[in-house]
């Protein structure tokens, strides 16, 4: 398995959940690729920890789908699983949909444009093809009306799920995210003008427009 050489150490005061989400971003990136094992006292060495937290973080990526554990065997990476993705995708689209329901006419001017500029973001991004950057910005823009929600239920499902829909969503960005930078634009446009319905329908469009195969 091969492990990055210049990977900054873990900040020991989350230690836990650093540890989970460095290994889960290098999932979903594509450092570590489907089918690569993962070994933890490599990941350990990576990281600067302890094997427990490695172990820890292991077995949280199990549940949500990423690796497949096989106890005092081995651990690998999981490959892109079309229905799983396309599972998770479902869950994902209808807890945007209702997020935006609840706060549409609700968000302040400043929300309303982090999330223009998020959106302008994502379409240099999209049009200069760095797909990292995409998908950070993207991320930013529908975290807004689900922050402004403010529940924690909506957070932790979108949480376990996003990971295997933002493997599918690279694929994505890699071939065209330009149609994503005009809904974007439709659903700010009716959160700021209070079409909840509208709005609705237009993020569940969005989420659930993406392929979750090749296509």
């Amino acid at each position: 398995m091969p492990i990055p050489s210049n990977s900054p150490r873990v900040d020991r005061s989350l230690l836990r959940d650093d540890v989970f989400r460095r290994l889960r971003d290098a999932i979903v990136d594509g450092t570590f690729q489907p089918g690569e094992q993962l070994k933890d006292a490599e990941l350990a060495e990576w990281l600067g920890v302890s094997r427990t937290p490695v172990r820890e973080a292991l077995l949280r990526l199990s549940t949500s789908g990423l690796v497949a554990a096989i106890p005092g065997r081995s651990t690998t990476v999981t490959p892109i699983d079309s229905k799983a993705a396309g599972d998770a995708r479902d869950v994902i689209a209808a807890m945007h949909a209702m997020a935006v329901r609840e706060v549409a006419g609700k968000l302040s001017d400043d929300q309303l444009e982090q999330m223009r500029e998020a959106n302008r973001r994502f379409a240099a991004a999209v049009s200069a093809g760095d797909v990292d950057a995409a998908l950070d910005a993207d991320d930013e823009l529908h975290r807004v009306p689900v922050a402004a929600l403010g529940n924690t239920a909506v957070e932790s499902v979108l949480d376990h799920f996003d990971p295997l829909v933002r493997r599918a969503e690279r694929q994505r960005f890699s071939r065209d995210g330009g149609s994503s930078v005009e809904l974007h634009d439709t659903l700010i446009d009716l959160l700021a003008a209070g079409e909840s319905d509208e709005a609705s329908i237009v993020a569940f469009d969005i989420w659930h427009a993406l392929p979750t195969e090749d296509q």
